[in-house]
């Protein structure tokens, strides 16, 4: 808009006082509209802005185009807490657009103000308590200020009081205070004036606070009070009033207290009223056994170090037939079978209630009141006894019984003397305890499971799923409630290759089958079901037919061969007396079809009979034809089908099932045929075992070296202790009448005498290379047979005979030896260096023996023992 001169009046400056009330004008203004402005004031005036800012001014219509500036109130207007000039910022507008924007100076202005009171007196009425006796002395320090900071004069009405106010505000008493004489309470008002006479006045309440000098003592003189148990808290027991001197006629400011620690007393600390708080129950422990009850009182003139006195009080509980009879448990089940025989005892009900009153004129109680649905069937003995018992009988199968199980019954328990339950149950007069006995009418097993019929017969088609449900056995039971029946097999139901074809649920009866049905094995089988409801049970039989169904694929034999033939074989043979014969156990021979499915190229083969026999036989039904390429192949892998279904008519073949069975024929066509000559390929097996270890198994060669080292250390040992025995065997030349040479070769002889006593009495033909062999039977040794030589037996006699002799001859010899000459002596050493000599060295052997024997006198027997080893 256009800025012009609208605001007349503006700017200005004013003043205004502090403290100020809302609404109070400062400044008055109008506003001059152009004569176009036909409408006047589009904005109406208004603080933009103000510095600083505040909320203390508002602008106000006088009437027309007249305005004034007023105070609101908020915040009042205070000249020593806040800025002392705002500087206003008024904005108008007309409706022509043009503006006006003029500033409005006001400037706040001190006022005098009243002195205020600070501190509990400015908010509350003061309370000073003084005690009596106490010396006179500043009791309080008024605390209070001025606005604009003048000096204040204090000042303290009625001037009789026995107080005093300073300049600086302390008031002090003047005298020592009696509070036997004195008034017990002062109203002082403390006034505060300025230098320009404005004051502001507070009342100050100064009471007397009476000092305890004296101790109370009790008024009542009775000791021993009673009441009856259960009384409600707040039921009044004693009004225990005391006294104390210093109250004069007025009545005592006295404390009352329970000394001792007591649950079901209190009393009031001011009154000295005792009252019951807790339950008092007569019936329970500790009152049971001491129903008395007593407390110590104590009363004091002041709660803390002041005079007291105490008495001692006691309070008698007398009982009440306050206690119902109660039974634990209130629920009583019990199990009886049922045609039970009336009079039978159940339960005897006193046995398990009891009233735990104290006094016995209160804790006697009766039964009465047995009812509930089928209560005829039972009695109490009486009403003191409690004793249930049987008065009918009761059979759940019988068709008069509602065949209820449980029978509930209700008896009430009551007290015989009159009760009085208010103080526990205010809103009941008599209190009655009822008893639920819950009678279960057990079932008895009366009656066996009774199948449905005797015996079951089901007709199953053998080709029937394993698993599926071929029948159902039912069974019922006359017992009430209706038992649990329990099926199962327990006879029959296997074959020679399954223990349980069939099974039987437990529950449904339901039988299903667990293995496949064929019917060219079994056509039927029984079994033995049995119906059980836990204690009884009962057998019905089970046949089941296996319907018959075409489900064996007929079996040809040979199923598989491979032959070869001329291509010159005439049309219409045989092909190499080929047939094939066919079996299948459930369909008649004369149900065979025969045709070849694949590799019949060129339709040189065929089966006849085609159809109706058990056997059908491979005959070639075209020549070949290889010159002019008609055929190529010179193999034919032949697949002949074999169905069952030639009995069936063209309707029954798609309702029926149908098996078939495959054979498989190789026919090699030779084109220049040739004789062949089948020989047998001879073989030989040769087996080779070696032995084998892991080269990780370190221990194995560590096993045979320490072995072998013991094996050598031992044949060493043994090696020594021959030599030994040679040594005393054979002594020198010169100690055994000087024939060394005889000695040598006594030895040798024995040694090879040894190795000849192998006798080999048995021979045998080696299979491979057919040349003879000799053996021992008992060590196994083995030799090959010389052609010209006989059984080696002859060898081992000789030297077995050479040797008797010798032994026999041997001193003779020895003896003549030693008689010859040395020329004969030479002869004889010549001789015996042959072979043919070795029987007289074992002769000499034996006479050096024999005198070594008796020059030491040993015995004979173990050396001739050693002479033959």
């Amino acid at each position: 808009g256009r800025k012009t001169k609208l605001l007349k009046g503006l700017p200005a400056t004013s003043t205004v006082e502090e403290n100020t009330a809302a609404g109070v004008s400062v400044c008055d203004f109008n506003v001059t509209v152009s004569p176009l402005s036909s409408e006047g004031v589009a904005i109406l005036p208004t603080i933009v802005n103000s510095n600083p800012l505040t909320e203390a001014f508002d602008i106000e219509s006088k009437g027309g185009l007249e305005y004034r500036v007023v105070t609101t109130g908020n915040p009042v207007l205070d000249y020593e807490t806040m800025p002392k000039s705002f500087d206003l910022q008024i904005f108008v507008e007309d409706t022509t657009g043009r503006t006006d924007l003029n500033i409005l100076t006001i400037r706040v202005t001190d006022k005098n103000e009243h002195p205020v009171f600070r501190g509990n007196m400015a908010i509350q009425t003061l309370v000073i308590y003084v005690l009596e006796g106490t010396r006179p002395e500043r009791i309080y320090q008024v605390d209070a200020a001025d606005p604009e900071n003048a000096k204040l004069k204090y000042s303290l009405l009625p001037a009789s009081v026995p107080f005093l106010i300073t300049e600086s505000g302390a008031i002090f008493s003047t005298k020592e205070f009696d509070y036997e004489k004195d008034p017990h309470c002062y109203f002082l008002n403390v006034t505060v004036t300025d230098l320009e006479g404005l004051n502001s006045t507070k009342t100050v309440n100064i009471n007397i606070i009476n000092v305890n000098d004296e101790r109370p003592y009790f008024i009542a003189k009775q000791r021993i009070y009673r009441i009856p148990e259960e009384q409600s808290p707040g039921t009044i027991v004693a009004n225990i009033t005391a006294k104390d001197p210093d109250d004069e006629d007025s009545p005592s400011r006295l404390f009352y207290s329970i000394q001792s620690s007591d649950r079901y007393f209190s009393i009031n600390p001011s009154t000295g009223v005792l009252q019951v708080t807790g339950r008092i129950d007569r019936d329970a422990l500790p009152l049971r056994l001491h129903p008395n009850i007593s407390l110590i009182v104590r009363v004091e003139d002041s709660p803390n170090n002041g005079h007291a006195s105490e008495v001692e009080i006691t309070i008698v509980i007398d009982d009440i037939n306050d206690n119902p009879p109660e039974c634990s448990p209130s629920a009583f089940r019990k199990e009886v079978n049922e045609n039970t025989a009336p009079g039978t005892f159940l339960i005897d009900l006193r046995n398990y209630c009891k009233d735990i009153d104290v006094d016995p004129s209160n804790n006697q109680f009766n039964f009465t009141g047995l009812s509930g649905f089928g209560s005829n069937n039972f009695t109490l003995d009486s009403t003191v006894s409690g004793r249930l018992v049987m008065t009918g009988t009761i059979d759940l199968e019988s068709p008069a019984n509602p065949r209820i199980e449980v029978y509930t019954l209700t008896v009430r328990v009551q007290d015989i003397a009159h009760p009085d339950y208010s103080s526990k149950y205010p809103f009941q007069i008599v209190f009655d305890n009822i008893i639920y006995i819950y009678i279960r009418i057990k079932p008895v097993n009366e009656f066996y499971p009774v199948f449905s019929t005797s015996s079951y017969v089901f007709n199953v088609s053998e080709i029937t799923k394993v698993g599926s449900s071929i029948g159902r056995v039912h069974a019922t039971d006359k017992d009430w409630p209706p038992t649990i029946i329990t099926y199962s097999i327990v006879a029959g139901g296997g074959t020679r290759d399954y223990t349980n074809i069939f099974w039987i649920s437990p529950t449904r009866g339901d039988v299903r089958i667990l293995a496949r049905l064929d019917y060219e094995t079994t056509q039927k089988h029984i079994f033995t079901v049995q119906a059980s409801d836990q204690d009884k049970f009962t057998t019905a039989s089970v046949t089941v037919n296996v319907l018959e169904v075409n489900d064996e694929e007929p079996i040809c034999s040979p199923n598989f061969y491979s032959f070869q033939i001329p291509v010159t074989l005439a049309v219409g043979t045989n092909i190499n007396g080929f047939r094939i014969e066919c079996q299948d156990r459930d369909s008649d021979p004369r149900s065979f079809r025969y045709f070849i499915n694949e590799g019949n190229e060129n339709n040189h083969f065929t089966f006849s009979p085609s159809a109706g026999s058990n056997t059908s036989r491979l005959i070639l039904a075209s020549r070949f034809d290889y010159e002019s390429g008609f055929d190529t192949s010179w193999i034919y892998n032949l697949r002949v089908y074999i169905t069952d279904d030639n009995l069936l008519s063209v309707r029954d073949k798609t309702t029926h099932l149908i098996e078939t069975g495959t054979v498989t024929l190789s026919i090699r066509v030779i084109p220049n045929p040739t004789t062949a000559i089948t020989t047998t390929p001879s073989f030989t097996v040769v087996t080779r075992r070696e032995n084998l270890y892991s080269a990780s198994a370190w221990y194995v060669p560590f096993v045979v070296t320490l072995g072998s080292l013991l094996l050598l250390g031992l044949l060493g040992f043994l090696g020594f202790l021959l030599v030994t025995w040679a040594r005393t065997c054979c002594p020198p030349a010169g100690k055994a009448h000087r024939t060394p040479l005889i000695h040598f070769t006594f030895c040798v002889s024995s040694q090879t005498m040894t190795k000849l006593n192998t006798i080999f009495d048995g021979e045998a033909r080696d299979p491979v290379t057919g040349r003879m062999y000799e053996f021992n039977t008992r060590s196994g040794a083995r030799r090959w047979k010389k052609s010209n030589e006989p059984l080696g037996t002859m060898l081992a006699g000789q030297v077995t005979s050479s040797a008797t002799d010798n032994s026999g001859q041997g001193t003779d010899r020895a003896e003549a030896a030693s008689k010859k000459g040395p020329s004969e002596k030479r002869k004889e050493l010549t001789a015996t260096t042959k072979p043919a000599t070795k029987p007289s060295a074992d002769q000499d052997g034996l006479r050096l023996q024999k005198q070594k024997e008796e020059s030491e006198g040993r015995g004979l027997s173990s050396v001739a023992t050693q002479g033959r080893n």
